[in-house]
C-alpha cells in the first residue's frame, strides 16, 4: 500500500499548489518534483482561486506571514473546500507570537484543513484547551516538546476539528478518526536542515491527492520522508549534502527501499 501512493503520484503528477513561506518555496517545489507530483506556489490574490481550480491538494502554509497572504491563504482554503480537494495546514510557528497563534486558529476556523501537521509545541498551541497560555511555547519555529507528550492534545484536536493531525519529531505521531500511527523513520541530521518539515507537509499533499484516505496519506508521506533522509544521510557529509542527497532519495526510491525500511506502527 505504501509504494501504491508513490507509484500513483509518479504515474498521475498531480498539481499540488502551495502558498508557502520564502525559506521554503525551493525546498519543497523540487522535493515534489523528485518525488513525482507537480508543484506550483501561487500567492497573488489574483489568482489563487483559479490556481486552486487546476490543482489536487493545498497546502498552507504561515512560516512568512503577512496580510496579503493571510487573505490568501482565506481564499484559496475557500475555493479548495468548494471543490473538495484535501487542504494541508502547517502552522509554522504557532505558539511563537500572538498573530502566528491567531492566524493559524483563523485558518482552522475558517477552511477546516483535512490535515494539520506541525511540530509538538506548534500543534500544542492549537489544541482545544490551548488558550492565550499557548503564546511564548514556541522557541522560533522550533519545537520546545516531543511528540509523543502531545499525543493527548494531537488527538484532541483532530476530535474538536474532524480532521487528521501529525506531529512531527523524532517519532512522527499521527491520529485521526479513531486511528493512531507511529513512523519512526528519518535521521537526527535532517534537523539541521531548514525546511524539511514544510517539505514534509507539501509531501502529505502529493500523497493526499492520489490517497483518498487523509490519515494513511499522512502516514505514508511522513514514512517517505523519513525513509529518504536515511538513505541521504548514509551519503552525505554534513547538512549541506544531506539537501542533495534527499532529492535523489526521493527520486529513485523504490518498492524495496520501503519494504526494508519503513518501520510504521499502527493502522
Amino acid at each position: 500500500m505504501l509504494y501504491d501512493d508513490l507509484a500513483r503520484i509518479r504515474a498521475d503528477a498531480p498539481l499540488v499548489h502551495n502558498i508557502t513561506n520564502y525559506v521554503a518555496m525551493n525546498s519543497t517545489a523540487n522535493a515534489l518534483l523528485a518525488v513525482g507530483a507537480s508543484p506550483v506556489m501561487a500567492h497573488a490574490l489574483a489568482e489563487v482561486e483559479e490556481m486552486v481550480g487546476l490543482a489536487r491538494a493545498l497546502v498552507l502554509n504561515i512560516g512568512t506571514l503577512s496580510p496579503p497572504w493571510v487573505e490568501a491563504m482565506l481564499r484559496a482554503g475557500a475555493a479548495a473546500r468548494a471543490r473538495g480537494i484535501p487542504i494541508v495546514l502547517d502552522p509554522v510557528g504557532s505558539g511563537a507570537t500572538r498573530y502566528r497563534t491567531e492566524t493559524a486558529r483563523r485558518l482552522l476556523d475558517a477552511v477546516a484543513p483535512t490535515i494539520v501537521r506541525g511540530n509538538a509545541s506548534e500543534i500544542a498551541s492549537l489544541a482545544p484547551d490551548a488558550g492565550a497560555a499557548a503564546v511564548g511555547g514556541t522557541k522560533g519555529v522550533d519545537s520546545t516538546r516531543g511528540s509523543e507528550e502531545t499525543a493527548g492534545m494531537a488527538r484532541a484536536l483532530a476530535d474538536r476539528r474532524r480532521c487528521v493531525v501529525c506531529v512531527s519529531g523524532a517519532t512522527d505521531v499521527v491520529v485521526g478518526g479513531g486511528r493512531l500511527a507511529r513512523v519512526r523513520n528519518g535521521h537526527p541530521l535532517m534537523a539541521r536542515v531548514t525546511a524539511l518539515g514544510c517539505t514534509a507537509s507539501a509531501l502529505i499533499g502529493a500523497f493526499a491527492a492520489v490517497d483518498p484516505d487523509p490519515f494513511q496519506a499522512t502516514v505514508h508521506a511522513m514514512a517517505v520522508m523519513g525513509i529518504a533522509g536515511e538513505m541521504a544521510a548514509e551519503r552525505a557529509e554534513g547538512p549541506g549534502t544531506l539537501q542533495l542527497h534527499l532529492l535523489d532519495a526521493l527520486h529513485r526510491m523504490s518498492a524495496a527501499d520501503l519494504t526494508a525500511r519503513a518501520r510504521i506502527e499502527g493502522p
